[in-house]
Protein backbone atom coordinates (compact mmCIF):
# COMPACT_ATOMS: atom_id res chain seq x y z
CA UNK A 1 0.00 0.00 0.00
CA UNK A 2 2.80 2.30 1.16
CA UNK A 3 4.32 1.82 -2.51
CA UNK A 4 0.70 2.92 -4.15
CA UNK A 5 0.67 6.04 -1.96
CA UNK A 6 4.39 7.10 -2.63
CA UNK A 7 4.17 5.81 -6.78
CA UNK A 8 0.68 7.06 -7.48
CA UNK A 9 -1.82 8.71 -5.45
CA UNK A 10 1.47 11.53 -4.08
CA UNK A 11 2.17 11.97 -7.52
CA UNK A 12 -1.64 12.78 -9.01
CA UNK A 13 -1.94 15.06 -5.91
CA UNK A 14 1.47 16.29 -6.90
CA UNK A 15 0.48 17.24 -10.64
CA UNK A 16 -2.53 18.45 -9.11
CA UNK A 17 -0.62 21.15 -7.49
CA UNK A 18 1.01 22.09 -10.38
CA UNK A 19 -2.24 22.61 -12.45
CA UNK A 20 -3.30 25.14 -9.81
CA UNK A 21 -0.08 26.67 -9.96
CA UNK A 22 -0.15 27.21 -13.71
CA UNK A 23 -3.80 28.46 -13.53
CA UNK A 24 -2.78 30.86 -10.99
CA UNK A 25 0.18 32.00 -12.94
CA UNK A 26 -2.22 32.92 -15.87
CA UNK A 27 -5.08 34.47 -13.67
CA UNK A 28 -1.81 37.02 -12.54
CA UNK A 29 -0.85 37.65 -15.88
CA UNK A 30 -3.91 37.95 -17.31
CA UNK A 31 -6.46 41.17 -16.52
CA UNK A 32 -10.10 39.37 -17.15
CA UNK A 33 -10.16 36.05 -18.70
CA UNK A 34 -8.80 34.95 -21.75
CA UNK A 35 -10.58 33.91 -25.07
CA UNK A 36 -10.87 29.98 -25.16
CA UNK A 37 -11.59 27.63 -28.57
CA UNK A 38 -11.22 24.23 -27.74
CA UNK A 39 -10.93 21.33 -31.06
CA UNK A 40 -11.54 17.76 -30.89
CA UNK A 41 -10.01 15.87 -34.10
CA UNK A 42 -8.82 19.67 -35.55
CA UNK A 43 -13.09 20.72 -34.98
CA UNK A 44 -13.97 23.86 -32.87
CA UNK A 45 -16.12 21.94 -30.21
CA UNK A 46 -15.85 24.49 -27.24
CA UNK A 47 -15.94 28.67 -27.58
CA UNK A 48 -15.63 31.12 -24.26
CA UNK A 49 -13.44 32.23 -21.76
CA UNK A 50 -10.58 31.06 -19.83
CA UNK A 51 -12.66 30.35 -16.99
CA UNK A 52 -13.96 27.25 -18.17
CA UNK A 53 -10.64 25.60 -17.77
CA UNK A 54 -8.84 28.21 -14.86
CA UNK A 55 -11.76 27.27 -12.35
CA UNK A 56 -11.80 23.51 -12.47
CA UNK A 57 -8.05 23.51 -12.14
CA UNK A 58 -7.92 25.72 -9.05
CA UNK A 59 -11.06 24.20 -7.38
CA UNK A 60 -9.37 20.57 -7.56
CA UNK A 61 -6.10 22.15 -7.12
CA UNK A 62 -6.80 22.99 -3.66
CA UNK A 63 -8.58 20.00 -2.47
CA UNK A 64 -5.11 17.78 -3.88
CA UNK A 65 -3.71 20.61 -1.81
CA UNK A 66 -5.24 20.55 1.44
CA UNK A 67 -5.45 16.89 1.30
CA UNK A 68 -1.42 16.86 1.12
CA UNK A 69 -0.83 18.92 3.62
CA UNK A 70 -3.58 17.20 6.38
CA UNK A 71 -1.05 14.37 4.95
CA UNK A 72 1.97 16.17 5.64
CA UNK A 73 0.34 16.21 9.09
CA UNK A 74 -1.10 20.78 8.80
CA UNK A 75 -4.43 21.87 9.47
CA UNK A 76 -5.85 25.04 10.53
CA UNK A 77 -6.54 25.81 13.88
CA UNK A 78 -8.20 29.21 15.38
CA UNK A 79 -6.96 30.91 12.10
CA UNK A 80 -3.37 29.72 12.78
CA UNK A 81 -1.70 27.20 11.45
CA UNK A 82 -1.23 23.79 13.48
CA UNK A 83 -0.69 20.06 13.21
CA UNK A 84 -3.46 17.74 13.19
CA UNK A 85 -4.22 15.65 16.22
CA UNK A 86 -3.55 12.12 17.04
CA UNK A 87 -4.27 10.03 16.14
CA UNK A 88 -5.89 10.49 13.20
CA UNK A 89 -9.42 8.26 12.08
CA UNK A 90 -8.08 4.52 12.01
CA UNK A 91 -8.38 4.80 7.92
CA UNK A 92 -6.60 8.25 6.96
CA UNK A 93 -3.00 7.99 5.54
CA UNK A 94 -0.42 10.64 7.00
CA UNK A 95 3.33 10.86 6.82
CA UNK A 96 3.62 9.31 10.38
CA UNK A 97 2.72 6.26 8.93
CA UNK A 98 6.13 5.71 6.99
CA UNK A 99 9.50 5.04 7.93
CA UNK A 100 13.33 5.36 7.66
CA UNK A 101 15.97 3.86 9.37
CA UNK A 102 15.64 6.95 12.24
CA UNK A 103 12.04 5.93 12.29
CA UNK A 104 8.30 6.73 12.08
CA UNK A 105 8.85 10.16 9.56
CA UNK A 106 7.25 13.26 11.75
CA UNK A 107 4.48 15.09 11.15
CA UNK A 108 5.90 18.61 9.34
CA UNK A 109 5.54 21.94 11.76
CA UNK A 110 4.12 24.92 11.44
CA UNK A 111 7.81 25.78 11.48
CA UNK A 112 9.12 23.63 8.76
CA UNK A 113 6.69 24.22 6.63
CA UNK A 114 7.44 27.64 5.76
CA UNK A 115 11.01 27.38 6.68
CA UNK A 116 11.78 26.66 2.59
CA UNK A 117 9.76 30.67 1.73
CA UNK A 118 12.39 32.09 0.90
CA UNK A 119 10.20 35.19 1.54
CA UNK A 120 8.22 36.54 4.66
CA UNK A 121 7.34 33.16 6.40
CA UNK A 122 4.10 34.94 7.54
CA UNK A 123 3.36 35.13 3.78
CA UNK A 124 3.95 31.67 3.72
CA UNK A 125 1.68 30.84 6.31
CA UNK A 126 -0.78 32.76 5.14
CA UNK A 127 -0.47 30.99 2.17
CA UNK A 128 -0.99 27.71 3.29
CA UNK A 129 -3.54 28.54 5.48
CA UNK A 130 -5.35 30.20 2.97
CA UNK A 131 -5.55 26.70 1.00
CA UNK A 132 -7.23 25.01 4.24
CA UNK A 133 -9.50 27.76 4.68
CA UNK A 134 -10.82 28.23 0.46
CA UNK A 135 -11.36 24.34 0.31
CA UNK A 136 -13.30 24.42 4.27
CA UNK A 137 -15.40 27.44 3.47
CA UNK A 138 -15.44 28.06 -0.25
CA UNK A 139 -15.45 24.87 -2.26
CA UNK A 140 -17.61 22.75 0.72
CA UNK A 141 -20.23 25.46 0.24
CA UNK A 142 -21.83 28.70 -0.22
CA UNK A 143 -20.26 31.61 1.98
CA UNK A 144 -19.60 35.37 1.60
CA UNK A 145 -16.25 35.03 3.12
CA UNK A 146 -14.36 33.93 0.50
CA UNK A 147 -12.32 36.54 -1.79
CA UNK A 148 -11.20 36.51 -5.06
CA UNK A 149 -8.07 39.08 -5.60
CA UNK A 150 -4.95 38.97 -6.79
CA UNK A 151 -3.65 39.21 -3.48
CA UNK A 152 -5.63 35.86 -3.40
CA UNK A 153 -4.32 34.76 -6.86
CA UNK A 154 -0.68 35.54 -5.64
CA UNK A 155 -1.06 33.50 -2.46
CA UNK A 156 -2.44 30.22 -4.04
CA UNK A 157 0.43 30.27 -6.34
CA UNK A 158 2.89 30.72 -3.21
CA UNK A 159 0.96 27.57 -1.29
CA UNK A 160 0.74 25.30 -4.30
CA UNK A 161 4.77 25.54 -5.13
CA UNK A 162 5.63 25.34 -1.52
CA UNK A 163 3.40 22.08 -0.99
CA UNK A 164 5.59 20.41 -3.47
CA UNK A 165 9.09 21.30 -1.94
CA UNK A 166 7.14 20.37 1.45
CA UNK A 167 6.45 16.99 -0.18
CA UNK A 168 9.85 16.27 -1.44
CA UNK A 169 12.04 17.57 1.77
CA UNK A 170 9.72 15.74 4.13
CA UNK A 171 8.58 12.43 2.53
CA UNK A 172 10.52 11.67 -0.33
CA UNK A 173 14.22 12.76 0.77
CA UNK A 174 13.69 11.52 4.28
CA UNK A 175 12.87 7.76 2.43
CA UNK A 176 15.79 8.17 0.45
CA UNK A 177 13.55 8.38 -2.75
CA UNK A 178 13.43 10.84 -6.18
CA UNK A 179 10.59 12.86 -6.16
CA UNK A 180 8.15 11.71 -8.97
CA UNK A 181 8.35 13.76 -12.30
CA UNK A 182 4.86 15.78 -12.07
CA UNK A 183 5.57 18.56 -14.83
CA UNK A 184 2.62 19.69 -16.83
CA UNK A 185 3.30 19.96 -20.26
CA UNK A 186 2.49 22.68 -21.60
CA UNK A 187 4.10 25.92 -23.98
CA UNK A 188 5.55 29.07 -22.97
CA UNK A 189 3.84 32.01 -24.44
CA UNK A 190 4.43 35.87 -23.69
CA UNK A 191 1.48 36.73 -23.06
CA UNK A 192 0.25 33.92 -20.82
Amino acid sequence: MQDRILDVLIPHRLRAARTLNLASRYLLTWQEPASLEIYFNKKLAIEGTSSAVTNPMIEAGLIHCRALLEFLGLCSKKGVLANVSLPRRSDDIGIEQFSNSAGPLPLVSPTVAVAPYSGDKAVAEKALLMVLNVTNKGLAHFTSDLANSVADVELLEIASRGIEILVHNNVYMPLGLASPDVAIPSRPRPDC
